[in-house]
């Protein structure tokens, strides 16, 4: 695939922040204005598992001081949602030598799964979390053993589990994994 505009390279974590071939994702903070639409956003069933229903963790996040929640938007219309911790430790309950974020609750909407969006859309997402702050080095996510589809996504952007398991998921050992961001 032919990409333009920048390409960043950093710890095995490819950012992309514009490919013209691709559809129109974008990501930006939760605000009233998205709320409606992505309380719409379905996953299936066997995957709320690993997500939560997005109602519980929009109100988890409004709560919790650090929590950022995002939207991901395809032509301006929600298609997904993730939650950025910026107390990492409520991630796997560790410390992290360098800057780090934690990536929660990522997910792609069941009727738009299946067509590379997710990709996409974890791309963008580490890139505007980058760009917007730019002290962070790293990024940790906890992710089921049994979510193989979630595994296979992050470890092809470059996130490598990192700690062992982590066993205080409410559905089994899940495994912590770690990309670096560029400088």
């Amino acid at each position: 695939m032919r990409m333009s505009g920048e390409s960043f390279t950093s710890g095995g974590c490819a950012i992309i922040a514009t490919m013209p071939d691709c559809p129109d994702i974008r990501v930006r903070p939760v605000d009233a204005s998205l709320r409606p639409a992505l309380l719409d956003l379905v996953v299936h069933e066997a995957q709320y598992d690993f997500v939560g229903h997005i109602a519980a963790s929009l109100a988890d996040a409004a709560m919790c001081e650090g929590s950022e929640a995002m939207a991901i938007l395809r032509k301006g219309e929600p298609i997904g949602f993730y939650r950025l911790e910026h107390h990492p430790r409520s991630i796997a309950d560790m410390t992290f030598e360098r800057t780090t974020v934690g990536l929660r609750s990522f997910f792609i909407d069941a009727r738009w799964q299946g067509q590379g969006l997710g990709t996409r859309a974890l791309a963008v997402a580490m890139a505007d979390l980058s760009r917007r702050h730019p002290q962070v080095r790293d990024v940790v996510l906890t992710v089921n053993l049994r979510n193989t589809s979630a595994i296979a996504l992050y470890r092809h952007a470059g996130f490598r589990e990192a700690a062992g398991l982590y066993h205080g998921g409410r559905s089994g050992p899940q495994y912590v994994m770690l990309c670096a961001l560029p400088p």
